[in-house]
């Protein structure tokens, strides 16, 4: 089958595997539309489904849509086409993030391992708990691979670099539970029935020794509140980072973390995200470590192996696809 010939459910596959990427607060701050005539899927920002308290500039947002298009690009690709992706291609069109044209046959190898295609749909955050086996060296070096193939770098900093990184986390998660705007506004996206947001059973418990600053929604909802649990005592963070600071990078490095976190499945290792130090510009630079380069810190992983983490509603393709 050839783009000219793509038909609604082939379209309507593309579009949930690219919803099924993950968003802050499950904010799912993306819409999609097809160019008929080229067979082009323009991918925007929903501004209105953004954090304006947490993420002002939308770099959040960024790094959101561009795990939707990395999937996008896989599902092309697993259809058999070429995915050719433009980002930011029209200027004047500032919520136009990228642009993604099946282009087959295709002949990539990079973007396409065999099992990232059922990785994307089995891929959830979680934020239960890991055992103290960490993954094999080689697992971490694709990783490693997988951040660079999308222009991005991954590197694992040691016990006492880790050990900064999680106070630096701690300060911010401390600030985020104290700062009333932004508290509304995660509170808001924590809800039951909804096709976005954030379950109860997605919430998570708190460390039980405060070793481990997981974001503690149950401060948010005391009535959701979790029973605290045993986290890892060593906890492999993992940070990625990307030369340059600019909407164009945000969107790359978006695709970098979900390459990474769809190897990561495909491996059975399971993955949090770590971003409260990123929501405050002073933490976020002191984030910076030449031991990982000079590039600015994008995402905190945690890797490890535990439970799945439960799935997150999304929204329908049919509600984020203009179909006019």
């Amino acid at each position: 089958m050839m783009p000219e010939t793509l038909d609604g459910a082939t379209l309507e596959k593309l579009i949930s595997a690219a919803v099924a990427a993950p968003s802050f607060h499950n904010s799912q701050p993306w819409r999609f539309r097809l160019e008929p005539e080229t067979a082009t899927i323009l991918v925007r920002a929903a501004g209105e489904r953004g954090l304006r308290e947490t993420d002002p500039l939308g770099r959040a947002l960024h790094l959101s849509v561009g795990a939707a298009v990395f999937n996008l690009r896989v599902a092309v690709a697993h259809f058999g086409w070429e995915p050719v992706v433009r980002l930011l291609p029209v200027p004047a069109q500032p919520d136009l993030l990228a642009s993604v044209r099946p282009a087959g046959p295709h002949r990539s190898v990079g973007v396409n391992r065999a099992d990232l295609y059922q990785a994307l749909w089995r891929r959830h955050s979680s934020r239960a708990p890991f055992s103290a086996h960490r993954p094999p060296g080689p697992v971490l070096t694709e990783l490693n691979e997988a951040a660079h193939a999308e222009g991005a770098t991954l590197y694992l900093p040691d016990t006492g670099e880790t050990q900064r990184i999680l106070r630096l986390t701690s300060e911010a998660e401390q600030r985020g539970v104290t700062d009333p705007a932004r508290r509304a506004e995660s509170r808001g996206w924590i809800h039951d029935g909804a096709a976005d947001g954030l379950a109860p059973a997605a919430l998570g418990p708190r460390d039980a020794a405060d070793r481990l600053p997981m974001r503690d929604f149950s401060a948010l909802r005391p009535e959701r509140q979790l029973p605290s649990a045993v986290f890892e005592r060593r906890p492999l963070i993992a940070v990625l980072s990307t030369a340059h600071d600019r909407r164009a990078d945000w969107l790359r490095a978006g695709q970098a973390l979900e390459r990474v976190l769809l190897v990561a499945t495909a491996h059975g290792v399971r993955a949090s995200l770590l971003h409260q130090a990123l929501e405050w510009p002073d933490l976020r630079w002191a984030l910076r470590s030449t031991d990982g380069g000079p590039g600015y810190v994008q995402m905190l992983v945690r890797l490890g192996y535990g439970p799945q983490g439960p799935a997150s509603p999304r929204i329908s393709a049919h509600q984020v696809l203009d179909r006019t």
